[in-house]
């Protein structure tokens, strides 16, 4: 295969992978222009067939029921709440992981080592003087 062939080969590659991508957008762009259509006629055909009944309303049109959908989504947001939910999620996390903010809470773990040394000088002995003190509590509370 000469240096001519494997270029035209690549160049038919690239045109067909662009051309495959444009089609593709343009049939998600028909889609969703479709999607949109379809739950503005849902929108007007439920509220014909439950508003008149239920609250008295008179019927709308489908461009009535455009106006609706369009006038709900400025009024509820159009859904792109959530970037802005895991944005302060993010904050929220690397504001916990700076020292200042948890100093209070933070241990100093090297203390832990004399723990093992406490408890078979000291903690045993202190354990039981506890149980007894909270068995001798209980039972004058039992008896009053």
């Amino acid at each position: 295969m000469t240096h001519k062939q494997r270029l035209e080969k690549s160049m038919e590659k690239k045109a067909e992978y662009y051309v495959t991508k444009i089609v593709k957008g343009i049939a998600i762009g028909v889609l969703i222009i479709g999607l949109f259509f379809l739950a503005n006629y849902v929108l007007m055909r439920l509220w014909n067939w439950l508003m008149p009944d239920l609250f008295g309303l008179s019927t709308i049109d489908y461009w009535q029921a455009l106006g609706i959908l369009v006038l709900a989504k400025i009024i509820f947001g159009f859904g792109g709440g959530d970037s802005s939910k895991s944005s302060s999620k993010k904050d929220r996390k690397s504001n916990f992981k700076k020292k200042e903010k948890c100093s209070s809470f933070r241990r100093d773990f090297s203390e832990w080592k004399l723990y093992d040394e406490f408890w078979e000088s000291e903690g045993e002995k202190a354990f039981q003087a506890y149980v007894e003190k909270r068995n001798e509590d209980n039972g004058e509370k039992e008896e009053s």
